[in-house]
Parts: C-alpha cells; sequence; structure tokens
C-alpha cells in the first residue's frame, strides 16, 4: 500500500467513502419506505418473544382472571398490528374456511334455512371477513357469532364489522363454555326448527377453531360444550398446530387419514417447546379429544414451510352420531344401508322387514344379512361397541368409497402412488361384446377408473369398481367427483387436457364435498400433477415410458414427424409417416433388446409383471419352432412389439379414432379424438342427480370382494389381463375363479383380456363351471381392438356352480355333521 500514488490512495479512499454512503442512504430509504412494516413487526417480535405472557399489571386488565387476564396481556400490545403479523404464521386459514364453506353450500343449498356460525377463539374477525370471499356472509348465514376472551382483539372485530357494516355478525367476549347464542332477532321463523335443540335451545350449523384450540388449558370442556352446541346435522372446522407420532394414532380407524400425520422426535420436542413459550400447546391431546368427540369428514396434514416445516392439520367434522347425507338416520341403521350396498344384499330395515311377502323370504334374506358382512360394518360395530367414531368413510356425504384400512402392507405397497393414469383398455370393444345395460350388476377393476365411466354411460344397476393399490382409487373418485360438482369446460381441462393452472381452487371450492378424507389429501398433495408442465398424463408408474419416449423423439428430432403423424386426415399419409420416418426407430430391434426387453422397465414403466412378460416370450419362441425358426426371449419380445404397433398404425388413425396411442405421443386428448366419458354428452348424462348411485369402490383383492358379495348377483365381469400375473404354480388363479363363480349368475360373463394365445388358466375356468370362448386373437398384421396390446381376448360364461366348491362344500357339511355327533357323545 505504501508503494501506490497518493493519488491512486485517495481514489481508492474516495470510493470506499462513496460505498459506505451509499449502504447507509439504502438502508435509510428502506427504513423510510418501511417503517410502518418494520414497527408492525418489532411489536409483534416485542409481544412475543420479549414481554412476558402474563404481564398484566395496565389497569384496563386488572379486573381479569385467570385464562382471560393471560390472554389480554399478551393480545393488548399487538391487538391492533394482529392481522397484519399473521398471515404468513397461521397457514392453512383459508383452505379451512374454503371446505367448510363448500361442504356448508353442499348441505343447505336446497335447505331453505340459513345456517348459524360460532367462531369460537374467532380473535380479530379475520376469519369471518375471509369467508365472504367463498359465501356471501351477510345473506348465507342468519346470524354469525365471534367468541374470543380477549377484550382487545374483540374491539378490533367490532370495529371491522361495523365498517363492513354487516348487521348479522355479533362479536361475544365470553368463555366458549357458556357462550349460548340468543338469535330470537335474528332466525327467521320459517328456520327456526331448524335451529332449535332439546337441551339449550338454540343450536350451531357451523362452529370454527381457528389456532384457538392449541391456546385453550382446558381444552376438554371446551370440546365437551361444543358437542352440545352443534346441531344434529352440523359441521365443526378445525385448523391448529400439531405433533404428533405414529405411535399414538397407527391403530385407529376413525381419523380420517394417517397419510403425512407423524412428525419426527427432533421436530416434535423443537415444536412444542418453542410455542409453548407463548402459551401454545401443541400436545398431540387436543387434536385426538377433537377426533374422539366428533366424526371425521375431511383430514388433511400439512407442513408449513416457509417457516421451517411447522406441522399444521385442517379438520372438518360433524356429531359422532350423524351420518352425512342420511337425515335423521340411526347410525346402525346407515351402516345396514352402506353394507346392503356394499354386499349386493337387500336392506333390511325394520320397514323392509314388514314388506317381506312371506315368512320364508323374510328369513331368507335375514340368513343372507348374517351370512355376508362388508369389512367397513364389521368396523363400524367394533367402534360401536368400542365407544369411538365411526370410520370416516360412513360421514362422507356419498357412499361410493367402500371402508379399508389404509395401514395395511398390501395397501402401502405401492408407495402412495397409481401405476395407469389412463386405462388401456378399449371399452368400445367391451360394450360390443357384453352389451352391459340396466340390469347388470358389473364387476371391474378400477385402473385410471375410464372403463367404470364408460360401463357407467349404460346405466347398469350396480358397478364394483376393485383396486388393491389405493391411489388408483382415489383417481376414480377425483373423476367422479368432477362429474359431480364441475362443467364439462373444467371436467376437459383436468381429464381431457391433463391440466388445469386453477386445480386446487377447484379441489377446495367444488370438489372436497365429494371426495373421501383419504382421496381429498392424496389430490392436496399433488396438485402438481395437474399444474406441472406435463400434465397428468406424465405421472404415475407408467410416465416412465411416456417421458423417454417424448426424449427420444427429441433427441433424434423426430418430435415435429410426430405431431405430423398424428394430425394426417388419412391412413395412407400416416402409414407413410411411420414407415419412412418413425418405424425404424420405434421398432428397431437392438433397441427393443435393450429397452422393452428389460424386466424392471417393463414392470416399472409398462406395468408388465415377470408371469406376463413369460407367456409371452413362450408364445414367440414356440410360433418360432413352428416355423423352422429359433428365437430367443429377446427376439420373441421384439415381435410381439411388432405385432402390436404395427397393426394400430396401419388400421386405425390416430387423428380421430385412436385415443390411446394419440395420448402417449400428444400428452393429452383432443376433441376429435378422447374417450366416450369426456364428450359433452356423456358429462350430461354423468352429471345427473343419482348417476353414480350403483357405483361401489373397493379397496381391496378380488376374491376378499367376490366373497363378500351375495352368491349370484354378478352378470358381468370385466377382469382385464389380471390373471396374467399369477403363478401357474400357484392356487390365487383356482381361488379367484370360483370366488367369481360364486359370485356370478348362471348366463354371467367374465371378459378377459390375455398376452397368451392361449393362457393357461381357461383350463381352470373350463374346469371350474364356465364355457370359454375365444372372441378375438390377434394374429400378423390385424388389430384386435384399438390397443392391440394383448394376444387374445375371452369371454367365459358361468354354465353351472363351481364342481370343486360343491365338492368341498358336502366335505365342510361333513365334517360338520362328525363334530355334532362328537360333540353329542362328549
Amino acid at each position: 500500500m505504501l508503494d501506490l500514488p497518493v493519488a491512486d490512495l485517495l481514489h481508492a479512499s474516495i470510493r470506499q467513502t462513496a460505498l459506505a454512503f451509499g449502504v447507509v442512504l439504502s438502508l435509510v430509504v428502506l427504513a423510510i419506505l418501511f417503517r410502518k412494516t418494520l414497527r408492525v413487526y418489532w411489536k409483534f417480535f416485542y409481544a412475543c418473544f420479549l414481554k412476558p405472557v402474563d404481564h398484566g399489571n395496565a389497569v384496563e386488565i386488572q379486573s381479569l382472571s385467570g385464562q382471560q387476564r393471560a390472554l389480554e396481556g399478551f393480545y393488548r400490545t399487538q391487538a391492533s398490528i394482529y392481522d397484519a403479523t399473521r398471515g404468513t404464521l397461521l397457514r392453512g386459514r383459508e383452505d379451512m374456511l374454503q371446505l367448510a364453506a363448500a361442504q356448508l353450500r353442499h348441505r343447505y343449498r336446497d335447505a331453505g334455512v340459513k345456517p348459524i356460525w360460532i367462531d369460537v377463539g374467532g380473535g380479530t374477525g379475520y376469519n369471518i371477513e375471509k369467508m365472504n370471499s367463498f359465501v356471501p356472509v351477510p345473506e348465507f348465514f342468519s346470524a354469525v357469532y365471534l367468541v374470543d376472551l380477549s377484550p382487545s382483539l374483540c374491539d378490533v372485530a367490532r370495529q371491522r364489522f361495523s365498517r363492513l357494516g354487516w348487521k348479522n355478525v355479533h362479536v361475544v367476549c365470553e368463555d366458549a363454555r357458556t357462550f349460548r347464542p340468543d338469535l330470537s332477532s335474528d332466525v327467521e321463523s320459517k328456520g327456526a326448527s331448524e335451529h332449535s335443540g332439546d337441551k339449550h335451545g338454540v343450536k350451531a350449523n357451523f362452529i370454527s377453531l381457528s389456532y384457538s384450540l392449541s391456546m385453550i388449558p382446558d381444552f376438554y370442556s371446551v370440546i365437551d360444550s361444543l358437542t352440545d352446541l352443534l346441531a344434529p346435522l352440523g359441521l365443526i372446522a378445525c385448523v391448529d398446530f400439531y405433533v404428533q407420532s405414529s405411535s399414538s394414532y397407527s391403530l385407529r380407524n376413525f381419523t380420517g387419514g394417517h397419510h403425512s400425520r407423524h412428525v419426527n422426535r427432533f421436530s416434535r420436542v423443537f415444536w412444542r417447546s418453542w410455542f409453548q413459550l407463548d402459551r401454545v400447546h401443541l400436545h398431540e391431546s387436543r387434536r385426538d379429544y377433537l377426533e374422539y368427540r366428533f366424526g371425521t369428514i375431511l383430514n388433511v396434514n400439512d407442513r408449513n414451510y416457509l417457516l421451517g416445516g411447522i406441522p399444521y392439520y385442517v379438520w372438518i367434522g360433524c356429531q359422532r352420531n350423524a351420518t352425512c347425507g342420511a337425515a335423521g338416520a340411526l347410525v346402525r341403521d346407515a351402516a345396514e344401508h352402506i353394507d346392503a350396498l356394499a354386499t349386493e344384499s337387500p336392506y333390511l330395515s325394520p320397514v323392509h322387514y314388514a314388506e317381506k311377502k312371506s315368512e320364508a323370504e323374510d328369513a331368507a334374506a335375514r340368513d343372507t344379512r348374517l351370512q355376508l358382512r362388508s369389512k367397513g360394518f364389521e368396523a363400524a360395530i367394533l367402534n360401536l361397541a368400542t365407544n369411538v367414531p365411526l370410520p370416516s368413510f360412513f360421514y362422507q356425504n356419498q357412499r361410493w368409497r367402500l371402508y379399508y384400512d389404509e395401514s395395511l402392507h398390501k395397501h402401502a405397497q405401492f408407495g402412495n402412488e397409481y401405476i395407469y393414469a389412463f386405462t388401456w383398455e378399449d371399452p368400445a370393444e367391451d360394450q360390443r361384446l357384453l352389451n352391459i345395460g340396466k340390469d347388470d350388476v358389473v364387476f371391474a377393476i378400477t385402473s385410471a377408473g375410464d372403463n367404470v365411466l364408460n360401463y357407467a354411460l349404460h346405466g347398469p344397476r350396480s358397478i364394483h369398481a376393485v383396486d388393491l393399490n389405493p391411489t388408483q382409487n382415489h383417481l376414480l373418485e377425483l373423476k367422479v367427483a368432477a362429474f359431480c360438482a364441475l362443467s364439462h369446460g373444467d371436467t376437459w381441462k383436468l381429464f381431457g387436457e391433463g391440466r388445469h393452472p386453477g386445480f386446487r381452487d377447484l379441489l377446495l371450492n367444488k370438489l372436497s364435498p365429494y371426495l373421501s378424507s383419504r382421496a381429498f389429501q392424496y389430490w392436496l398433495d399433488n396438485t402438481s400433477a395437474f399444474t406441472c408442465r406435463g400434465g397428468l398424463y406424465e405421472t404415475g408408474g407408467t410416465r416412465i415410458a411416456v417421458k423417454l419416449s417424448k426424449w427420444l423423439f427429441r433427441l433424434l428430432c423426430l418430435s415435429r414427424e410426430i405431431r405430423r403423424m398424428c394430425s394426417a386426415k388419412t391412413l395412407r399419409e400416416q402409414r407413410a409417416i411411420w414407415r419412412t420416418r418413425l418405424r425404424p426407430v420405434v421398432l428397431n430391434k437392438y433397441l427393443s433388446y435393450l429397452v422393452v426387453a428389460n424386466q424392471q422397465f417393463l414392470w416399472r414403466a409398462l406395468g408388465v409383471p415377470t408371469n406376463q412378460r413369460d407367456m409371452i416370450t413362450d408364445d414367440g419362441i414356440a410360433a418360432s419352432v413352428a416355423s423352422g425358426g429359433a428365437f430367443s426371449a429377446k427376439e420373441a419380445m421384439w415381435k410381439y412389439v411388432v405385432n402390436t404397433l404395427d397393426p394400430v398404425v396401419e388400421n386405425t388413425l390416430l387423428r380421430d379414432s385412436n385415443y390411446f396411442y394419440r395420448l402417449c405421443l400428444m400428452g393429452r386428448y383432443s376433441e376429435e379424438c378422447h374417450p366416450a366419458y369426456l364428450s359433452k354428452d356423456a358429462h350430461t348424462t354423468l352429471s345427473k342427480p343419482g348417476a353414480f348411485d350403483g357405483l361401489r369402490v373397493h379397496t381391496d383383492e378380488f376374491v376378499e370382494v367376490l366373497a363378500r358379495i351375495k352368491s349370484e348377483t354378478v352378470t358381468v365381469a370385466v377382469i382385464m389381463d389380471h390373471m396374467d400375473w399369477f403363478d401357474p404354480e400357484g392356487s390365487q388363479a383356482s381361488e379367484e375363479i370360483r370366488a367369481i363363480n360364486k359370485a356370478m349368475k348362471i348366463g354371467g360373463r367374465v371378459l378377459l383380456r390375455s398376452a397368451g394365445l392361449k393362457p393357461w388358466y381357461i383350463a381352470k375356468f373350463s374346469a371350474q363351471g364356465f364355457k370359454c370362448e375365444r372372441v378375438a386373437a390377434r394374429t400378423a398384421g390385424k388389430c384386435i381392438d384399438r390397443v392391440n396390446m394383448y394376444a387374445s381376448t375371452w369371454i367365459c360364461t358361468k354354465v353351472s356352480a363351481d364342481p370343486t366348491a360343491v365338492l368341498d362344500s358336502a366335505l365342510d357339511s361333513e365334517d360338520d355333521n362328525s363334530e355334532v355327533v362328537d360333540d353329542l357323545e362328549l
């Protein structure tokens, strides 16, 4: 430094001084511009972390006592800036209000009664004003009561509603345990009976708690008082912080879902200690008792990642003895009704008993009911016996989704992800072969639900959609909810284009009343499926194949050719593009050896298990030997792919007919080429009230579901390529065929597809009371349907009871008789 010229030193000094002056000036300017914000957050920081919570020496609060004095000591300093500082911290309030508003609109749209709302611990009235974004508060509610113990917060609330001019909102500074609304001047006479109650007179139709339950010391008595305050079919909602370990809830079936509920040990200790400084208690007992005293409709677990991942939950509930959608029905009666829906058994209420024509019919009906019980009914009876709420499935507005235990490994093995975002079977071919009509009882694999919706268009008496993977059924639930709640335009964006930028708002505001708690949690966690660049049809297990294909076409500069082929107006034009530009790449033998013949790729990307792959290679090798060749397993797989794709492109037009392959190539359907259920006419049909009354969505194995369905009631079973997955040396195929035979009527038909020309299990169908006919066989150059993915299609018609089942039944009867003899001898 000493060797530098004096001028350079002077210039350096001036630059440093100027830089320091600029920094100071910038800070001053920022302080001036944001002085109000800085002052607000300083007051918040002081009130929360510096000033003692029980600082109550001010004259204004000396007369207060207990919890009210503590609350006022905490809030008095920050009441005026409360709303400005809580937006980032108190996440989920808007979600709770939107969910509650959607449920209230659903329940009261045709009731002719204006509901009453009580906001417990409502503070400054932020929630009530915010609710006006979702329903018009002055018109929708007959009366709104904000109940809070802090006088300072209540003063802010009074100023708010005076400014808004809302005459039906009342601010009450009182203990929630003693509060009872006096609505003599607020409730119209025509709705008085709805709001009346036996014990306390007026009842609330909606009660909300927004970050207040965690601040109530005596929360048991408060929750108990709310059960008395809530109307029989009323709604209660809560959003709050929580921490909980899976060990404390893992054996419960009434919490509405366990996904994302667990909080690790470090987070539990840290957040409890941190919030307890401000007398905010995160112990799980508050949430547990709330769920114990009420029935769960919706349950959401989330994290506030903007502030370090603070756990919070949103919960919507109702009275334990209320069964949504069955006004005034007894819980046991509702359980019987749901049980009848699940098992195809008669609904045996006392009224139905009286309607029986004879004692024999009455006895037969009673016997059926005693023999067949759904898992949901068994869970409900267990809960009633142990005095806990019913599983959340019983409190849903709809009865489509049936109870299942999500903690079982057989459901958890799928990693909370569906495999198929769209269905690969051709429903038009199904309908041509089966002619499904209004008298049919259909039993089908859910997959992505496209086939189920197409069957629903033909109005069968009932459809049993079955899938072991819960998320495949979540996808079907979402599609059904869309028809119930959305316009054709929104439904098309979701499932035609696979993208909707407003999906989260639709989910909260419109779809939520039609979803089970677990399906709602799943889609709230996965809103990106409809907002990400690829959209719905680049999600699920099959996304690997779709994305890999797009990447390969882009790498080889073939994306333009793909678009040209999908837009070709004639088969001649389409064939030319395929033969000259695309086929040499897509059906390259070495690419097939490397990718398609790889078992990991087959399973993870295409959903082809090992046993099905072996059927393909065995048929291919046998055919080559018969023609004098000698195919290897890889060559047989390549030949199978050639026989699949070549006929599709040569015989079906992707532009307006073959929506299966067009979707894979373009990532969306078009208005000219889409499944039947996405048409405007189909939307009109499926959006009618009662369109899905016959739908039952089972999350279980085939055999488990069939064993609980009344014998000889199913008329159609569509099991896709499901049986290709079984081990030929195992007993699963025989057990399933036996279960199908027992549940199916004489003359009932099983439609199945297979990767084999003559599957090994067809002989088992023939041996167990079915007449089997191959109705389509794929030959070189021809399609068996628009997918052409399978080698054969079969219809197995039940012609007699399963002989092996009859024999086993006789043996069981002999065993029973011998046991009786033994008992008598003893």
